[in-house]
């Protein structure tokens, strides 16, 4: 039987490889990014406990699936979901605030303040190093990194929902396999 991809990724199992592979891959792009310089401000450091929590999750749904669990899979794949969905939530609220559409939080966008003095400043300068959430570090095709997390997020929270769901006869075959009383 020949399906389509749309219909064979929104099985648990290739959902779940999907998710888990995205989310390995993104998070080493953005260490690699880290070690070749580009500092992640406090909000990207923040949207990445999304793909964090993905690994365990999506791993234990490609376990529970290949071991006849599915429902259990489909479980942790609508909790990827759910995650997912708030992470581009997240990732949306940090590309307005790299947009100017509204102001960031205050420790990492807040308004500075001019030392007093010139040892003031230097004060200032050996005792903190702030990354500004405000201020795009690299941007890729036009979007920052925050716009394309937004993208990323909303297709594995949509790829997560997909697998998440059960199929149509799932709970007329449940209700065909009981047992009538003798």
């Amino acid at each position: 039987m020949n399906m389509s991809p749309l219909r064979q990724i929104s099985k648990p199992l290739p959902a779940a490889f999907v998710v888990l592979a995205v989310a390995a891959v993104t998070l080493a792009g953005a260490w690699t990014l880290q070690s070749l310089g580009v500092e992640p401000c406090e909000l990207c450091l923040k949207q990445r406990f999304a793909y964090y929590a993905a690994l365990p999750l999506a791993t234990a749904a490609i376990f529970l699936s290949r071991n006849a669990q599915t429902m259990a899979a489909r479980v942790l794949l609508a909790v990827l979901m759910v995650i997912f969905f708030g992470n581009a939530i997240l990732g949306a609220y940090h590309a307005g605030v790299e947009w100017r559409f509204w102001p960031g939080p205050t420790d990492c966008s807040g308004d500075f303040v001019k030392p007093a003095s010139m040892e003031d400043f230097r004060k200032q300068l050996q005792n903190i190093h702030v990354v500004r959430c405000d201020e795009v570090s690299l941007r890729i095709l036009g979007l920052s990194l925050a716009g394309w997390n937004f993208l990323l997020s909303s297709g594995l929270a949509a790829l997560a929902g997909l697998g998440a769901q059960a199929p149509q006869n799932y709970f007329k075959d449940r209700r065909s396999c009981r047992r009538e009383p003798r």
